[in-house]
């Protein structure tokens, strides 16, 4: 699935939101959970037991997930990221020698101009870096986020027709 956003501080704008999100979505599953297993005490009924079974499972399966998730990426696009990144700021270092044993101004001009594009080609590189490591922050949280905000959903919804008791 490719991200919404192209540029790397809205990446991370976009990371630090579903943080955000998940964070608040798990402070209320903790505390409806708590809630829950206060209540039932030694005697749980069959859907709290069935509950709190899913607590366990679901977090192994979440850090699975996000795990993979995050490794897939990073094989996809930061390995090949950092190569070009060696590879493009190896070429600007020789232009850099190439300008500095310029013997004539027409010479130096060219290489000047060869050293620019390939500082120009590694800056936008890393800048690449950026958006990659935001990338694989997104792929990594998405398991975990979806199951806490669906979870607080679930939980909320499954609790109101008790609260109006």
């Amino acid at each position: 699935m490719t991200s919404r956003y192209f540029n790397p501080i809205a990446l991370w704008a976009d990371v630090v939101a579903k943080t955000g999100d998940m964070l608040l979505s798990s402070s209320t599953v903790v505390q409806i959970r708590t809630d829950r297993m206060l209540r039932s005490g030694m005697n749980p009924s069959e859907a709290d037991i069935h509950e709190f079974g899913l607590m366990n499972h679901e977090k192994v399966a979440a850090v699975s997930e996000s795990g993979t998730a995050m490794v897939s990426q990073l094989h996809a696009t930061q390995f090949a990221l950092t190569h070009r990144v060696v590879r493009q700021s190896l070429q600007a270092v020789e232009a850099l020698a190439a300008l500095m044993v310029s013997v004539s101004p027409a010479q130096a001009a060219a290489q000047a101009q060869r050293l620019l594009k390939a500082s120009n080609r590694t800056a936008a590189t890393a800048s690449q870096l950026s958006s990659a490591a935001a990338r694989i922050a997104q792929r990594g949280l998405r398991p975990i986020y979806t199951r806490a905000t669906s979870n607080a959903s679930r939980l909320v919804k499954a609790q109101a027709p008790a609260a109006a008791r």
